[in-house]
């Protein structure tokens, strides 16, 4: 199984991405988040600038958030920047959406746009609200077409497994492992976590800062997903309600996703407080190196090939380190 990692994008990032690269990770991948984070594009193309070997690639892309043109100028020209290392991961939108109060966007529109995106990409004409384009850069602006970048989708649902068969080249897997995913020889699996030390208990401060914004996605998406009701059936459900609750509903989204994949929001810390700390080790990869392992295992023959492991905290780097020591034994 590869090992690589995945950063929600920070202005530190390209550097994060160099200490990554040093350390054995195959690929990093970097979220687009606008909301909370710098342009993913722009980071990409730092890091490619201070790296030589590992892979590049934002996962997962979010089509709504920008034209299918220009996303593929962009990855036109982070292949110029790192030839051979780009891959682009799609996704619906969970916290790219989600978190500025959108819905999901439809499987549907995710069809025509990446249809339109690889139309680009390879130099065809193509259709987009009306109008007809192809991407018309001369020598010294881009690569010649075709521009063949993998393509991975993240889908859950037989919907999105459709799409990610016919138009992909991989499937990108967060939340939750569909049983479909065997079909795929390509399965990136984003996870969070961190590696305990023998007997570690839940409740230090290392397992609330490393392991805990990846700890309070059980919340967010119970909320997201189920609703409230969702949320009062998990450990400290009812004290993470209270605070998010205090907010107007039509801004309820900002309190829900408040410190998403980085830290723990004021609800997320209210439900850790209340004992749902109690829950890191079934909702995230977290445990001794030999327990970390044998979740490896486990996903691996499941059919994920690639782990990504988004590591979190005020030490990065020992996170990083941490976890490629367990995964790799």
């Amino acid at each position: 199984m590869d090992v690589s990692c995945a950063f929600p994008t920070a202005l530190a990032t390209p550097d994060d991405i160099v200490v990554a690269e040093e350390l054995g990770y195959k690929r990093a991948w970097v979220y687009d988040t606008p909301q909370q984070s710098p342009d993913v594009w722009m980071t990409l193309a730092l890091a490619a600038e201070r790296t030589e070997r590992i892979g590049l690639g934002p996962g997962v892309l979010v089509p709504s958030l920008r034209h299918p043109m220009v996303n593929a100028a962009a990855t036109a020209t982070l292949a110029a920047l790192a030839p051979g290392r780009v891959a682009v991961s799609f996704g619906t939108g969970f916290t790219g959406r989600r978190a500025m109060g959108y819905g999901a966007i439809t499987w549907s529109y995710m069809d025509s746009y990446i249809r339109a995106y690889r139309g680009l990409l390879q130099g065809d004409v193509v259709e987009w609200e009306g109008a007809r384009m192809r991407m018309l850069h001369p020598g010294g602006h881009a690569p010649a077409r075709p521009v063949d970048v993998p393509v991975l989708i993240g889908a859950l649902g037989p919907k999105g497994h459709r799409v990610a068969k016919e138009l992909g080249d991989g499937l990108y897997v967060t939340l939750q492992l569909p049983e479909f995913m065997s079909e795929y020889s390509w399965v990136p699996y984003l996870v969070w976590g961190t590696v305990f030390d023998e007997g570690e208990p839940t409740d230090t401060e290392h397992a609330r800062r490393a392991a805990g914004p990846g700890w309070a996605l059980a919340y967010h998406g119970a909320y997201e997903f189920g609703g409230p009701s969702a949320v009062r059936e998990l450990p400290g459900g009812p004290e993470w309600l209270e605070v998010v609750e205090r907010t107007p509903v039509r801004q309820r989204h900002l309190a829900v996703h408040t410190g998403h994949c980085v830290e723990l929001g004021e609800a997320d810390q209210a439900a850790w407080k209340a004992g749902g700390h109690e829950m890191v080790r079934d909702v995230t990869m977290s445990g001794t190196p030999e327990q970390i392992r044998e979740q490896l295992d486990e996903v691996a023959a499941r059919g994920v090939t690639e782990i990504v492991f988004q590591p979190c905290g005020p030490d990065l780097r020992a996170e990083l380190e941490r976890f490629f020591a367990a995964a790799t034994g």
